[in-house]
């Protein structure tokens, strides 16, 4: 079974930078194509970013590309979104996710089908 960890969610103004990072014990794991997903208050989880396995092909949501940045750390079985520029509507839980079949472009329209999950990590922006 995978487990996956998030962690460096918190508290931060409008324009400033968080970096989340998602962890796993499982070296398997760096064979899997891993992404962001995020759920605002009262709203639907909805997709942020996901990379492939080899760290070269990465896929983002329109709203967050040129702000967020998602990369692999194969080394620590890591992967971490740098997500500058926030703004109040980027306040959600965050979750990690991991799967072993499917590309990154065609995240957005597969959550349900992915096949492991963190348990989300809260980023903040005030206003």
């Amino acid at each position: 079974q995978v487990q996956l960890v998030e962690s460096g969610g918190g508290l931060v103004q409008t324009g400033g930078s968080l970096r989340l990072s998602c962890a796993t014990s499982q070296p398997a794991v760096n064979n899997y194509g891993m992404g962001w997903f995020r759920q605002a208050p009262g709203k639907e989880r909805e997709f942020v970013a996901a990379i492939s396995w080899s760290g070269f092909n990465a896929f983002y949501a329109d709203s967050v590309k040129g702000r967020f940045v998602i990369a692999r750390e194969i080394a620590r079985n890591t992967v971490t979104l740098q997500m500058n520029s926030l703004q109040p509507e980027d306040t959600a839980v965050y979750y990690c996710a991991a799967d072993s079949g499917r590309r990154p472009s065609i995240w957005p329209d597969s959550m349900s089908a992915l096949e492991y999950w963190g348990k989300g990590s809260l980023v903040t922006v005030s206003s």
